[in-house]
């Protein structure tokens, strides 16, 4: 099992910054991935970010490209996500998933994750 801790939400202003930790605990040693994903309100969870554990490939949804960066620090089991100019639109749940193996699953979908955090909410003012 691993149990993941996301922290560092808030409320901030459009143009604004935001950093994003989670904490992953357990059986990290397992790990293949780390993502980020989010669910605004009426709306379906969809895909943010990835970082793969070992090698640092990482992957972005177009709408974050540019604006967002995932990063890992493996001998703090964290992972991060740094996001710059923040817009309304980037309001949602945050959610950090962990993924234990690569399957047949594509890494942006849901099902390609094991475990999930709790969540942090992110409200950007416009």
């Amino acid at each position: 099992q691993v149990q993941l801790v996301e922290s560092g939400g808030g409320l901030v202003q459009a143009g604004g910054s935001l950093r994003l930790s989670c904490a992953a605990s357990g059986r990290t040693f397992s790990t293949y991935a780390m993502g980020w994903f989010r669910q605004a309100p009426g709306k379906e969870r969809e895909f943010v970010a990835v970082i793969t554990w070992s090698g640092s490939n990482t992957n972005y949804a177009d709408a974050v490209k540019g604006r967002f960066t995932i990063s890992r620090d493996n001998p703090k089991n964290t992972v991060y996500l740094q996001m710059n100019s923040l817009k309304a639109e980037d309001t949602a749940v945050y959610y950090c998933a962990s993924r234990a193996y690569s399957g047949t699953y594509y890494y942006n979908s849901q099902l390609a994750y094991h475990y999930w955090g709790q969540g942090t909410q992110v409200t950007v003012s416009s």
